[in-house]
């Protein structure tokens, strides 16, 4: 297989090399080419990369491309995991959100939709691209806000487009992970969610970044219930302490971890007003220290100063959230995602080799919720194989869950029509419609000062 990385000198790269590199089977990656706009941090990704493969025999071989059309070119797949405007670009996003009273956030709210202004054009531009150049490649897109980005490129792609997240598999193996430490569930099953053919299967529906888990099957056997009548079970884990037992259990559903802005708002937006640094500016310091010591290392005291600083971050995840909940400190299981490159793998070899897995993953709605246009892009498990992604069954959203996700996907896909349209009006229709910006005149506020913090990014919108 040949993969083209997007993003090429981001942060998270080496987790995804280091996951090509535990994969010594025929089936594996066999060509790594990287790409990024920003060619200083690409140089230091490259450094960092090829110290990490020059002594694995079975190692791709790397190439690094500044074009990105040249990048693309007869690839089998296409990572993509950029982000417009780097995390300066968030960070200012949470300033202009807290300067009008929202919340600020990276992919909910504002910051979602004001990421998504500025990410549109570029996600047609790969898409293309790669249509052009590479036009029997997948797309395995991790670029957020996912949902949004992930149907923008569906439009030119087709069903040769797949969104990926981590979130939902995390909050999956928690669950899974709190049982097995109860005796409820044989040990090791919250490390099989991604075995083909597994005993396990987890029941979700929403959107990227806002939805549920409904059911955890493992062997047929639906073991939810057993985390939802016990109240010490739900709070032994993250996503748990975060939203309490008592909602937890009166929902009736392990919410997403990004839940927690809309059904604790207010306490959420007070506890960003309250920290020193929001978690962009922390990250835009923390990585342009990190670039600019690597910048003077060789690429294996940089993956050294790489995994410091990668820790660092971890233990900051969602930290006003859980300051909002009480305090909330992150224990070592917590701080286990959910792999989003292991998500990212299984993806292509499912596609490439036909071999066929079960995963949560952002595609075409095509009646899962009814309330939403079959092209919507929804986040839910769906079998994948060569065939691409088949939609499985799930549990249907009622409710405050269904009238929330009808409300945000509407604010999505005005969003994506103002972009398409160039059009600052509708803009501006996104940022109201969405249910975490409080009115008109805020919303009109909120797209003046993203136009003067970005103005060439946002000089199409007229």
């Amino acid at each position: 297989m040949k993969l083209t990385l997007l993003g090429g000198g981001g942060f998270r790269v080496p987790l995804m090399v280091r996951t090509l590199l535990e994969d010594s089977s025929e089936q594996r990656v066999r060509a790594l080419t990287l790409w990024d706009s920003n060619h200083v941090r690409l140089r230091t990704m490259e450094r960092i990369v090829r110290a990490m493969v020059e002594s694995v025999p079975h190692a791709p071989s790397v190439r690094v491309a500044t074009d990105l059309r040249d990048a693309v070119r007869g690839a089998d797949f296409v990572f993509s995991a950029i982000r417009v405007g780097g995390t300066d670009g968030r960070a200012e996003d949470e300033r202009i959100a807290h300067a009008c009273g929202v919340l600020g956030q990276e992919t909910t709210g504002f910051g979602g939709l004001s990421y998504a202004l500025r990410g549109i054009p570029v996600a047609r531009t790969i898409a293309e691209a790669i249509r052009d150049e590479a036009p029997n490649a997948y797309l395995i897109n991790f670029t957020n806000p996912a949902g949004i980005i992930t149907e923008v490129s569906s439009e030119i792609l087709g069903d040769h487009v797949i969104g990926i997240c981590d979130s939902p598999v995390g909050l999956a193996r928690h669950a899974l992970t709190a049982l097995e430490e109860a005796g409820e569930v044989e040990r090791g099953m919250s490390a099989r969610i991604f075995e083909t053919g597994g005993p396990v299967h987890i029941d979700y529906l929403g959107l990227n970044h806002l939805g549920w888990v409904h059911r955890i099957l493992v062997d047929g056997r639906d073991v939810l219930p057993t985390v939802l009548e016990r109240a010490e079970l739900i709070e032994s884990f993250e996503e748990g302490k975060l939203f309490g037992s008592s909602w937890v259990q009166h929902i009736g559903a392990l919410p997403n971890e990004y839940l927690h802005y809309y059904y604790y708002a207010r306490e959420a937006r007070l506890a960003d007003d309250r920290a020193e640094a929001t978690r962009g500016i922390f990250l835009a310091s923390q990585q342009a220290e990190f670039y600019r010591e690597a910048a003077t290392l060789d690429g294996h005291a940089a993956f050294e100063a790489w995994n410091r600083t990668r820790e660092e971050r971890e233990e900051t995840y969602m930290a006003t959230n859980r300051e909002a909940a009480g305090g909330i400190e992150r224990e070592a299981a917590d701080i286990e995602s959910g792999g989003y490159d292991r998500v990212a793998l299984a993806v292509m070899k499912a596609l490439a080799f036909d071999a066929t897995t079960e995963l949560i993953v952002n595609t075409p709605n095509r009646g899962r919720i009814p309330s939403l246009p079959d092209d919507a892009v929804v986040e839910a498990p769906c079998r994948i194989d060569a065939n691409g992604a088949t939609p499985l069954d799930v549990t249907p959203l009622s409710g405050h869950q269904l009238a929330l996700v009808t409300e945000v996907k509407n604010a999505e896909r005005t969003v994506i029509a103002a972009s398409r349209e160039g059009s600052a009006a509708l803009a501006v229709e996104a940022f109201f419609a969405h249910p975490l910006v409080d009115g008109v005149g805020v919303a009109r506020e909120l797209f003046a000062k993203a136009k003067e913090s970005f103005p060439e990014d946002l000089a199409y919108l007229r």
